[in-house]
Order: structure tokens, then sequence, then C-alpha cells
């Protein structure tokens, strides 16, 4: 035996409205996430672009070895002015980091674009050091260098 349903003509214009502002919702939190990473800085804003590679290849012996590292090793900047870093996850699903002696803490993931802003105050070269891969015991630590002028 089977059963036969009505939907009023109201409860699905419900349905569609309710349905539009979900579809609208989500539309407008993923577009406004994506404004930080490509809203433009103020202009005596140093802005600097790194991304996150790695290499891996086989030994001659069959074992897997992978380098992790930031893309480009070396950031000048100028010391005084406000840094703007914008780094984007490639590889690696996380890299927590630090900048050694700036206090700069966050973390970067794959697919996901990080920024950091300080301004140095002191020259000197200051090392950006991944939590995740930082023991040579490892391989190869993840490390890249802001050089401030």
């Amino acid at each position: 035996m089977s059963r036969v349903m009505f939907i009023s003509k109201k409860r699905i214009q419900w349905y569609i409205a309710a349905l539009a502002i979900v579809v609208l919702g989500a539309a407008y939190a993923g577009w406004h996430r994506t404004q930080a990473a490509s809203a433009p800085p103020p202009s005596d804003v140093q802005v600097r672009y790194i991304v996150t590679t790695e290499f891996n290849s086989t030994t001659e012996s069959g074992q897997e070895i992978e380098a992790y590292r930031w893309d480009p090793g070396t950031i000048p900047v100028k010391k005084g002015q406000p840094v703007e870093l914008r780094i984007t996850g490639v590889n690696g699903q996380s890299h927590p980091f630090t900048i050694e002696g700036l206090g700069v803490k966050a973390t970067v993931n794959k697919g996901k674009t990080t920024i950091v802003r300080f301004t140095p105050k002191e020259a000197g070269t200051y090392a950006i050091v991944c939590e995740t891969h930082s023991d040579p015991k490892d391989g190869v630590p993840m490390v890249g260098y802001l050089v401030v002028q």
C-alpha cells in the first residue's frame, strides 16, 4: 500500500527560502575569510610572501627521505618598519613556527595563508623555525631567515 504525501506550495517556498539563506550565508562566510589574505596592506608595510615546500627522494637502499623548507629561505626587511608575512601552506599539513628573538608565533596549515605582522626594532638575522621539523635527527630542519637591515 503506497502512501501519498502532499506538500503545500507555501511549505515549499519556505524550504527554498531557508535553503537560499543557508547558501548565501555560507558563500558570504567563505568570501569574508579570503578577504584578509587578499586585502592590500597599508603603503608603509613591508609585505613578504612565503610558501612551505617539500623535497623528497628515495635513497639507493629504498629509504624515503624528505626535507621541508620556507621559500624563499631568506627574507630581507628594514628595521623600524612594519612587516607583514603572508605564508601559504603548500606542502605538509601543519607548520607551527616561531621567529626567534622577535616573539612571533603562528601556525601555517596546508591550503591556507597565515598572516603575521610585527615591527622589528633591531637589525640582525632572526631564524624562522618550524617546530614540527626542527630536530636534525629527523632530517633537515625547516629553518628560514629574516634579515633585518
